[in-house]
């Protein structure tokens, strides 16, 4: 059976700037038989996110968790596809299905113990949801805030986000309300983006950091401190928001995209004056790792798909389509150019 796939072409180097021609498309061919335990799926939908840009060079300095794409061979991430034909007794034709470990194919054929039986109705058809606010993101935001944030439920705490507008962001904003901050700001790019935090997802308030002062507008919009920050870029914009936080206050090291194109130390060091205010203040910082808590999962799938149906948890998608378009939509998604989660349509 001849399929599509995308395989990394070319490396853009550590501190190269990625680009669609770092990857490409071709035909390949799908094994006409499986074996015992094997499950043939077609796939629906993938996700790119911005750790894949570690997983673009030789070494992606994360071993412990996620492991460098090989060249000429196919790329992977997380995605959703339906069971076309299975040799193992737990799916079935028909079944959805999801991975965090899906290749880039139109179809695959993959080890049932990889799999995961999705069921549609808890997010309300919408079968995308489970790579972002049903999925591993949806998953970060809340356990992040979870067991980092100390969030205290009428102890007045604010919550700055960055790239707020992102997937994770735009999500861990809603659920700082919902945890029970009482007021939540968020930092991003555009002001189509700031628009959409107030207007659509509830945030008290938005700075574009590349039109207004951020220093300045934490003063403004945040005038007791900040007691909770979600950190999803590091770089100059977490410095500003550092130097505005309280004693006492925790920071939610999730991402660090404003400094993925650079070979450093993930997260990289705080500046001394920064790491400074950081220890006089008694700040947490601990990097956040979600594989650390998969014991908490299930609750916690639980918990989004019950705020997704009750229209407390308001999700967007930037979508593309054509498994030939991946490798932009990771790009453009890498430089901004996406609100809420990047998602690729493969199929029906």
């Amino acid at each position: 059976m001849m399929i599509q796939r995308v395989v990394l072409n070319s490396r853009p180097g550590i501190y190269g700037v990625p680009d669609a021609k770092h990857f490409q498309t071709e035909e390949a061919t799908l094994p006409d038989k499986m074996t015992e335990g094997q499950v043939k799926v077609r796939t629906l939908y993938l996700s790119v996110d911005p750790y894949m840009r570690c997983c673009m060079n030789e070494d992606c300095g994360s071993s412990d968790y996620i492991q460098p794409w090989k060249l000429s061979e196919v790329a992977s991430g997380g995605g959703i596809g339906v069971v076309e034909e299975s040799r193992d007794a737990c799916f079935s034709f028909g079944d959805f299905v999801t991975s965090f470990n899906w290749p880039w194919q139109s179809k695959a054929i993959l080890d049932g113990k990889q799999l995961e039986k999705i069921n549609p109705q808890l997010v309300d058809g919408h079968l995308s949801y489970f790579l972002g606010a049903a999925g591993v993101t949806g998953l970060t935001a809340l356990i992040g805030i979870r067991e980092k944030g100390h969030v205290t439920r009428g102890a007045n705490q604010t919550m700055v986000v960055s790239g707020a507008a992102g997937a994770c962001g735009s999500l861990a904003g809603q659920i700082g309300f919902l945890e029970g901050c009482s007021r939540v700001v968020g930092i991003c790019g555009t002001n189509e983006k700031c628009s959409t935090l107030v207007s659509e997802m509830g945030f008290d308030a938005a700075i574009n950091y590349k039109e207004e002062d951020v220093v300045q507008r934490l003063r403004v919009l945040c005038p007791d401190g900040v007691d909770v920050y979600f950190d999803n870029v590091g770089g100059g914009i977490s410095y500003a928001v550092i130097a505005h936080m309280n004693p006492n206050s925790h920071i939610i090291l999730c991402g660090q995209i404003s400094q993925y194109n650079n070979d450093m130390l993930h997260p990289p060091p705080l500046p001394p004056a920064i790491e400074e205010i950081r220890k006089a203040r008694n700040i947490t910082s601990e990097r956040f790792i979600l594989l650390n808590y998969t014991d908490k999962y299930p609750a916690s799938t639980a918990q989004l798909c019950q705020w997704i149906k009750e229209g407390k948890l308001k999700v967007r998608e930037t979508v593309v389509n054509g498994l030939e378009n991946i490798g932009a939509a990771f790009v453009s998604m890498m430089s901004g150019g996406n609100i809420g989660k990047q998602i690729v349509h493969v199929s029906d």
